[in-house]
Formats: C-alpha cells, structure tokens, sequence
C-alpha cells in the first residue's frame, strides 16, 4: 500500500514559527490547479497506479484555501489516475477561521474523512503572538461544528513550549480542547527556525525561547493530562485513542512508499526488488511549479545502511519501537557489540526497555529520544 500527499501552499499570513513551503498570493491559485492537474496526469502511465493507495493527506500552507468543488475535482481526477479502492483515510489540514457547517459538508461530499484542525492554543494574546488568522472564538466554535457535522476522525495541533507560557497555560488549553473529546491530538514543542519571524525575534534577544527544563514540564504535564483523559501517545508529538492513529503519518516512520504532489512536496520509493531506495522532492518555488513539467529535486538514492539508521531515528519515536528482526531482514543491518552494549546500558537507566526482539523508549527515554538514537546509532 502507499500514500499520496498534495501540498497546497497558500496561507493568509505568515505565522511567526512556520518554516515551511508557503505563498500569501492566492491570485495564483488558478495556475496552480492546473499545474496540480498536469502533474497528478503525469504519472498516469507511471508504475504508480497499479498499488493500491491506502491513504491521502493534504498538507500546507493551508488546505482550507480551497473550496470544496476544487477538494472534489482534485479527489475526482486522483481517483482517475491512481488506485483509491481501498485508501481508508483522506485528510485534510484546516484553520479553524475557515470552516462553515457548508463547508464541512462539501469536504465530506467530496471524500474527506479526517481533519487536521491547527489550533495551536487557545489564549488570545499568544494567537497574537504566533500571528495566527483566527481567534479563540473561531477555534471553539470550529470544533463545535466538526463535531455536529459527524467527523469521527480528526486531530488538533497544539504547540506548547511557548516564549512566556506557564503549566498553567498549558494545562488550560489541554482542558479546553479535551471537552470536545477529540480523537486524536498531535502537540509539538515550538520550535525556534531560523529563516523564520520567530528566529529573527530571538536573534534580535526580543523573546527569550523557552528553557529545556520548561518544556521537559511541560511535555510530562502533556502526556499526563492526555493519558488521564483516554489519549495515549503512540509517537514523540502524536497521541490518539485506541483505534484513531494517524494512518498516513504511521506510513512514513516504517518507509512506506509515497508520492508527492505540489511544490516542496517529498515522494519515496523503495521496490522490494531493489536494495536501494528513491528520495526526490519538487522545489519548494512556485514560478518553478506552475506551468512546467514535473521534474524531481534533489534525487537521492539511499542505502540499506541510511535507510536503516532513518527507520531508528523514526521507529524509537513510536510507541511500537524497532523489531531487531525486521532490521535484519528488511534492512540487513545487525547491531555491533558496541552497540547492543548502548542498547543495554539504557535499558538499565530505564531509558528504554529491549526484550532481544523489541526496542521501545520509555516514558522518560522519550523526553531524550534524538540523543539516545545519536548514541546507539553512533556507537
């Protein structure tokens, strides 16, 4: 099975921390449709349509932007090109400032079935600050409607870690988001990029960023409020109810293939027949987009050896950790005896717990997942 990811680039403004690929013209949405159009058209004769595709997701920028006829029209033409028999879940990121019950509808309409909502946080002041399109009151009133109109899957953002936000803070809008009894929530730490608003800011020593020992509080505060109220973490920043994981984002940590569609959108390519895997991207510009062929960006081929050092770092993220027979069979990759020494030194710290077949991080390994991963694979 794979994925099919589409990345719609258009936004209202630019939000203080976003690093990734986005526009603020949205006079140039016609184009890209049709760019969008060519390029999904493109891998008709390719050996893309004959898998199945389990799962769809369009990121951002801001999905929302469009309209629910161009959802339907995208899906519609996906569904021409490629195998969507059996994909289970077609995700769509949204802001909350965008949503309307019609809206909603149209999405379900059109083939949606799970949403991505950003939130953020709920506190005015620090809307502000992330200068964030919507407001508190959008966001109440946006998961009031997601809840009327049915959606039994959908995940909020949270982002804590924040310039100036206490426990408190954080806790306050941990309560407000679990009264809507959401199924799934993904909580990132605000990370500070530097080719960002952000960046500038604390380069410029006009916001402190948070310390480690803040967000390390603010993280065990997290996992403690979500798991009292019957959402588990299954991944560093996810935590869903039993059945609710997110199934495209699961995809990506065990190298699953998928395709990327839209500019500074990822694809990933690995045939059973072949001992090396494919990486290419579509540059991240959309002069270079619109109008012209797709043509693949930064094309790497990775090894066995890469591929299995990335399904580490990925794999020790999740709660299902990494199967030393899989790692083996599928990779070709043992660990050394420096290694398996690592590997047992954390499992006596309690940073990790390793059974001979299965490596899973703890509670408290994950707090320092990156640096545990560093040291066995650097070992």
């Amino acid at each position: 099975m794979r994925g099919i990811y589409l990345h719609i680039p258009f936004c209202k403004q630019a939000c203080t921390y976003c690093d990734f690929f986005f526009t603020t013209r949205g006079g140039l949405k016609p184009a890209f449709l049709k760019s969008l159009a060519a390029e999904t058209e493109h891998y008709r004769h390719s050996d893309w349509p004959a898998v199945p595709i389990s799962t769809v997701y369009f990121g951002g920028g801001t999905p929302s932007r469009l309209t629910g006829g161009e959802f339907a029209a995208i899906l519609g033409h996906l569904g021409s090109v490629f195998n969507l028999d059996q994909t289970v879940e077609t995700t769509v990121e949204v802001n909350p400032d965008d949503l309307t019950p019609g809206y909603l509808r149209q999405l379900k309409q059109a083939g949606v079935n799970r949403l991505s909502v950003g939130i953020q946080t709920f506190n005015p002041d620090r809307l502000r600050f992330m200068n964030r399109a919507h407001t508190r009151e959008h966001a109440l009133q946006c998961l009031q409607m997601i809840r009327e109109e049915g959606f039994r899957s959908w995940t909020a953002d949270l982002i804590y870690g924040n310039p100036g936000q206490s426990p408190d803070d954080l806790a306050e809008d941990i309560e407000t988001l679990l009264a809507f009894d959401p199924p799934h929530i993904s909580a990132y730490s605000l990370t500070v990029e530097p080719h960002t608003r952000l960046g500038s800011m604390v380069r410029k020593k006009l916001v402190e960023p948070a310390d480690d020992e803040l967000v390390a509080s603010h993280t065990e505060l997290l996992v403690n409020m979500l798991g009292a109220g019957g959402i588990e973490r299954y991944e560093v920043s996810n935590f869903a109810r039993p059945g609710h994981e997110a199934v495209h984002n699961s995809a990506y940590w065990s190298h699953q293939d998928y395709l990327g569609l839209g500019p500074g959108a990822h694809s990933f390519l690995w045939k059973p027949d072949e001992a090396t895997a494919k990486r290419w991207s579509n540059k991240p510009h959309m002069p270079e987009y619109l109008g012209k062929s797709p043509n693949p960006f930064g094309l790497e081929e990775l090894t066995p050896e890469q591929l299995a050092t990335e399904r580490m770092m990925m794999g020790f993220r999740t709660r299902e950790g990494v199967k030393t027979g899989e790692l083996k069979e599928r990779y070709r990759f043992d660990f050394s005896s420096r290694q398996l020494q690592k590997i047992l030194k954390f499992n006596d710290e309690k940073l990790l717990v390793y059974d001979g077949e299965t490596i899973r991080l703890t509670g408290k390994g994950m707090l320092v997942a990156d640096r545990i991963t560093l040291e066995i694979i650097s070992s």
